[in-house]
């Protein structure tokens, strides 16, 4: 048996990754090259993160001594992290047999193993000799949390290539770039959550796709496209939404997992990098400043044919989507409501759906038409033919957006649907069931629904509507300055 050194105690758990065997030959090759690639480039500190429920990063920073130590052992991590809502406050009753959860595993809330996914390592150039990677999580007897959900979008690609599937998603996010006025916090900004940061706006905006506008923000999208491209994102566009210093970034196609892993680093990256700049980026739906518009995140979709490598949505003669796109798309109507909590988990977030907003307000379809809820871009044997489901708001959780994107996807070829004729007129005026227009009413189609349940796992869908009950049922007892406003002289 080798002999164990105290230093090899100091991460996870000894040969954790190993006795699991949760490294591939490709994990494995990726370990070697990052473990490389931090001596070679003189990396001091690795930050080991994993995406929580919200889509957040949480992690540790780490010597480069114990990130080697990390790809053998995993890294201890608290797994109380996932009792907590957006603003940390705890929601489950904590302590009792399970977590609250019903999972045997969460009684007490011990620690959890996190285990760097090797293949996302990559340096960051905005930080001083600083590393990142990617996690996944693990309870200490090997077992994949069920509510961690990069595994959940796992699970669904592995649905999908069980049918000869793989994903492609490309993204088109929305948000927008402040200006700081403060960078002192005084002890009464730190609340639970904290007051949000007094910021003066950067553009005057609504000129549309503006060159001058966009020009005048130069000193910080230069950096951003600069840093962006240097961690290895698709870089497609930049480019100068509606409202004041509101921008969009559209990423190119990616397959798979990556293009979740690629949401999650791009906001946190987007966020720094402003924020390091004298900025603050938000990826709010629609923030309280004066003239502002809603952001959105368009999640532009396809299937690729594993086998022969084409697009799965191909049309046709005369037809721009094959039969398996129009099953897809069929899938994402009939199961949009319940899944508008996957795509829009704020309360703020339901502000966007607006009657001619070029936000949805209703489930429908319609070629190249922005006002209806999917919407099919291409032309008849288009080999770029695709969905572009208009639903997402920029803070949602891309791993759980994508994952019930699919699942529903997959639904619709499995059962052959057939959707319903497309829009050809007004889509707000089309006679189809609305989207809920709180997130509480989403919650409610989300825990009456069972196919999200069968299809995503009764463990992380009851997860959600607890935490999400639990969210609104907050916002519900805070007395809002509307109400202030409206009710304190008259009555």
């Amino acid at each position: 048996m080798a002999k164990i050194l105290p230093r090899d105690l100091a991460m996870g758990k000894v040969g954790f990754v190993a006795e699991h065997r949760l490294y591939d030959e490709a994990k494995g090759a990726a370990a070697e090259a990052a473990a490389a690639a931090v001596a070679d480039q003189g990396i001091r500190t690795v930050r080991i993160m994993w995406p929580d429920q919200h889509g957040a990063l949480r992690g540790k920073f780490v010597s480069a001594r114990d990130f080697a130590l990390s790809l053998r052992n995993g890294m201890d991590f608290s797994g109380a992290l996932l009792s907590m809502d957006s603003a940390n406050h705890v929601f489950p009753p904590l302590f009792v047999e399970g977590g609250g959860f019903g999972i045997p595993e969460l009684t007490g809330f011990p620690d959890v193993v996190l285990v760097p996914d090797p293949t996302t390592f990559r340096v960051l150039p905005w930080a001083d000799a600083t590393a990142w990677v990617m996690c996944d999580m693990y309870f200490g007897n090997g077992k994949e949390v069920t509510l961690s959900t990069r595994s959940v979008m796992r699970r669904q690609l592995q649905a999908a290539a069980e049918m000869g599937f793989d994903y492609v998603a490309g993204l088109e996010v929305e948000f927008y770039i402040t200006r700081r006025e403060w960078d002192r916090i005084a002890p009464d900004q730190t609340g639970w959550p904290p007051v949000a940061p007094p910021v003066s706006m950067v553009a005057q905006g609504y000129q549309y796709l503006s060159e001058t506008r966009l020009a005048q923000l130069g000193d910080i999208l230069n950096p951003l496209r600069d840093n962006l491209e240097e961690i290895g994102l698709p870089l497609r566009s930049i480019e100068d939404e509606w409202g004041p210093g509101q921008t969009e970034i559209t990423l190119d196609p990616m397959v798979g997992l990556g293009a979740a892993d690629a949401m999650i680093i791009l906001r946190s990256a987007i966020k720094q990098i402003c924020h390091e700049r004298g900025y603050h980026a938000t990826f709010m739906c629609r923030p309280l400043l004066p003239n502002v518009s809603s952001s959105g995140w368009h999640l532009h979709e396809s299937l690729r044919d594993a086998k022969a490598g084409r697009n799965a949505f191909q049309g046709g003669k005369g037809e721009v989507l094959s039969e398996a796109g129009r099953q897809f798309a069929a899938g994402i109507l009939q199961h949009a409501v319940p899944m508008t909590v996957f795509s829009t988990p704020t309360i703020n977030g339901y502000k966007r759906f607006r009657p001619y907003s070029f936000a949805p307000d209703r489930v429908n379809w319609a070629m190249e038409n922005r006002g209806a809820m999917l919407r099919v871009q291409g032309q008849p044997g288009d080999p770029g033919s695709h969905l572009e489901n208009r639903l997402g708001e920029p803070a949602a959780n891309p791993y759980l957006y994508m994952a019930a994107n699919i699942a529903a996807g997959l639904d619709g070829i499995r059962q052959k649907l057939v959707p319903p004729p497309p829009v050809t007129a007004d889509p707000y005026q089309e006679a189809a069931q609305l989207l809920p227009t709180s997130l509480w009413e989403a919650v409610d189609a989300l825990d009456q629904d069972q196919f999200f349940r069968q299809a995503l796992g009764r463990e992380i869908v009851d997860f959600i509507v607890m935490m999400k009950r639990a969210e609104v049922a907050r916002f519900l007892s805070t007395v809002t300055d509307w109400e202030q406003n409206e009710y304190f002289e008259f009555f």
